[in-house]
Order: structure tokens, then sequence, then C-alpha cells
């Protein structure tokens, strides 16, 4: 059996190490942080437990829709308490990290803490707070992640100036914020902090918010109303020129941007209490000597490697978000990386497709996708077809008292066969997984059509949208 050096224990890494160790590998697990990586960190789950704060808050605000009135003589205001919020964000993060750690143990996986860096010849020497350790085995797999990127116009100075890792520890709530970055991160803390009082701004560079191919521009329109209904103001083609700190408030300078044709107008200037950046990541492994491996990067320093995720080095694989933008940047995709690595490691000759990925945007409301977007089927000289159901017809979303979404379903235009789907709504990005097993099994508007749906579910909006595919 293989010995196996996995660097970095994150969803890539931990799930690499237990399926090797599961095989009989001899698996040595590096971290130099949290287990976890960003996802339990300072990504995923700290966001997703923020926001179940920040829609508690925003279904109390709702309960006399509900009929859910105080009782006589009492009266009763909500409003957020940040420290209890934080408090529990990081309760959920020490378990889920206690569960690796015990996982790891079970399965004898050694987990060495430490900064690790790359020698010949698929040896790694570790720097640990005892020393030095250099370990050699039969394959290495580098899952070292990202971290936030910063920008030399914005120097973040995590008070006034935040990252969205400072986003996820802040104990009070700032009157204004802008957030520079209306990608993914931006979207979802814009409602975040919206819910919880602040006063929001979003200044996105590219003309939509989501300016993100494989998110539907129907979703991104959507997303915008929203948004202005939540009083999420949007400044899009425009850019933070600067920000300058006086007395404890920001003076950004906001102009068009350099990335949209045509953009144009005078700069502008909006005051606000907080800074948040959010504006893409970078790679980890600057510091690990990847060149001495013989480990090609690129000109950003992502790592390169094949669809079966080898390197150029023999017997070394990268996964995750070492892989960069040119893959897909998220957490399910680098466990879904990690075991190809491993089976290859075991001898085995796999790939990953990449055709079929869901993917969850948790806005308010959540936004769910897979496969292409209309434009993106287009731009790939597909005839298609697409199909639009909206929340609101839905018995379910009425009783629910959650009406804002829609279903949009792609279709190849002969074939019916389904080569995307975007959701909107209230548990979108639950719903989309019955799109992506229909894909993964070639599967057509047909197919989901004929099949019986409950009653009265949400999920009846995908057979809707399906079913008025067929009708035309």
């Amino acid at each position: 059996m293989p010995s196996i050096t996995i660097i970095g224990a994150g969803p890539g890494g931990y799930i690499a190490a237990f399926d090797a160790a599961r095989r009989g590998a001899s698996v040595t697990l590096i971290e130099k942080a949290e287990v976890g990586g960003t996802c339990l960190n300072t990504g995923c789950i700290p966001t997703k437990t923020i926001k179940a704060s920040a829609e508690a808050l925003e279904t109390a605000g709702r309960l006399a829709e509900f009929g859910i009135v105080p009782a006589e003589g009492e009266r009763t205001a909500f409003q957020v308490d940040m420290a209890a919020v934080v408090a529990r964000k990081e309760r959920v993060r020490k378990v889920l990290c206690g569960g690796l750690e015990k996982t790891c143990a079970s399965l004898k996986v050694r987990l060495l803490r430490g900064r690790a860096e790359m020698v010949a010849d698929r040896t790694v020497r570790v720097h640990t707070a005892e020393g030095t350790e250099e370990i050699k085995s039969d394959a290495v797999i580098l899952a070292t992640g990202s971290r936030t990127l910063d920008l030399p116009s914005l120097p973040v100075d995590h008070t006034h100036i935040i990252n969205s890792d400072d986003a996820l520890n802040l104990t009070h709530v700032p009157a204004r914020m802008v957030i520079v970055g209306g990608g993914v991160i931006g979207c979802e803390l814009a409602f975040i902090f919206r819910a919880f009082g602040a006063e929001v701004t979003v200044v996105e560079g590219l003309s939509r918010p989501l300016p993100i191919p494989s998110v539907d521009e129907d979703m991104s329109r959507l997303l915008q109303r929203e948004a202005k209904k939540h009083g999420i103001r949007f400044e899009l083609a425009k850019t933070v020129k600067s920000a300058t700190v006086e007395n404890g408030k920001v003076t950004c300078v906001l102009g068009p941007s350099p990335f949209v044709e045509g953009a144009s107008g005078a700069d502008s200037t909006i005051e606000t209490d907080m800074v948040l950046v959010a504006v893409g990541r970078v790679p980890n492994s600057g510091d690990m000597q990847l060149a001495a491996a013989g480990v090609e990067t690129d000109a950003r320093g992502w790592i390169k490697a094949d669809n079966g995720m080898r390197t150029t080095a023999e017997g070394i694989y990268a996964i995750g978000d070492a892989l960069g933008p040119a893959r897909v940047m998220l957490a399910h995709v680098a466990s879904a990386e990690g075991l190809c690595a491993v089976a290859n490691c075991f001898g085995e000759d796999r790939t990953l497709d990449y055709s079929v990925i869901p993917a969850g945007i948790f806005t308010s409301p959540e936004i769910g996708t897979v496969g292409l977007s209309e434009a993106e089927a287009v731009k790939q000289g597909l005839a298609v077809r697409s199909q639009v159901f909206q929340f609101r017809e839905l018995g379910k979303a009425q009783a629910m008292g959650e009406l804002a979404g829609m279903f949009k379903l792609i279709c190849e235009q002969e074939s019916g066969k389904v080569v995307g789907a975007h959701i909107a709504g209230a548990h979108a990005t639950d719903l989309v997984a019955e799109v992506a097993l229909a894909m993964q099994k070639g599967m057509t508007a047909a197919d989901i059509a004929h099949t019986i749906h409950a009653h009265p579910t949400l999920a009846e909006g995908v057979y809707e949208a399906a079913e008025g595919w067929l009708r035309g």
C-alpha cells in the first residue's frame, strides 16, 4: 500500500486523507492552521451559520405576517447581538473541527501541525513547533488552498477596511458598509449585514451582480431586484479608486470601471463607516518551493494539473483552490478532486468531469445553479431553448410566504436534453440537486416532466419548468 502525504486539511485534503486511509494507505496530513481549511473556518460554514442568524432576525420581523403577535400586555422587539452571533458561529466551527480531528485519529491518519515546503523527489519538509521534519512518500497531494486577495488601492487595516475573514468576526454592525466586489462572497455578505441593520452599498466592476459566466443573467437581474427591495444599493460598472480613513469614517472615490467597455461618468465619493473588500482569492503556495520539486505554476501562482490532478512532477497531485479559477473553486469540487487524486495514487486512471457541478449562492433569495447558463450554451454553439417557472405560482411558496424566485431550465432544442438549470428562491441550493442528477444521467425535460413530484412542495417548480418546456 502506498504512503501518501497531503498538504492542507481543507475539504479537499481531509476527504483525500480519509479515503486513502480507508483504502489502506499510510497517510500524513499536514496543516499549518485549523483543520477544515477555508470552508470550515472562514468560508462556507461560518457564513451560513451567520446567515442563519440573519434569516432568524428577518423571520422575527415578519411574525405578524404569519399571525404571530405578542401576548396581551407584552411587547416584543428583536435586534442582533453580534457577540452572540459570532459565539454561535465559533461553537459550530469547533464542533466540526473536533469531528474531523476524531476521524483522523480513528482512521490512523497522522495529523501534523506545521508549515510545509517541497523538496525534490516527493519529499516534504515540515516546520513544526518542535523543529523540522522531512517526510518521503510514494505520493504527495497538494491541497494548499487560497486566501483573500488584497488590493493596493484598498489596504486592509482590519478595522475600517476589512476583508471577508474579518467580517465573520465583527462584534458590532456598522451603520454604513461599502462592499467592494459583487461576486458570490460580496453578495452573500451584503444580504447578511443588511438584515442586521447596516446600510449596504455594493460596488462591482462589471455590469451585473454575480458576474460569473456560470450564473445565468436572469438570476443576476432577479437578485438585483430583490436587493433593492431589501434596501441594498448597487454601483455597477464602477470601481473604488481610493479610500481614505479619517476620524473613524472612510471616504471612497468611485470611478468608471476599466473592465466595462464604454463605462463613463465623473468620479464620485461615498462616505461609509466600513469598507469590506471581497474581490477574489490568491494561492497559498507561494512559499512552498514548488519549483524545487518540479511542480509548475502559472503566472499567478496557481498550480498546473491535468484532469487526473497530476502536476508536472511525477507522483505529485494538486487539488482544490490551489488549481485556481481555471477550475471550479468550490469545497465539494475540491473533495471530488481529492477522491480522484487518491484513486490515481492507487494506480487507477481516473479523471474528473467538470461539466455537471452544482453550486449554491446563499443570498436572499438563494440561487442554485448547475451546468450551462443560457449565454454559455449559445457561446458554445448549442441550439437551446429555456423555460421559466415563477416561484409565486407554487402553492408551497405561497404557504411559506416565499414568493421571490424562479426556476429556469435550459435544454437542447431537438433532443430536450437538459444542459443547465438555474433556480432562485427558498431552498434553491437544495432543489438544484435533482437537476444535477438528471444531467449526470443524460436525462431530458421529458424525463423530469414524466416523474411524479410530491405536492405541495417547492420541487414541483422543477417539474413545472420541464412540463412548460415540453409544451413549447
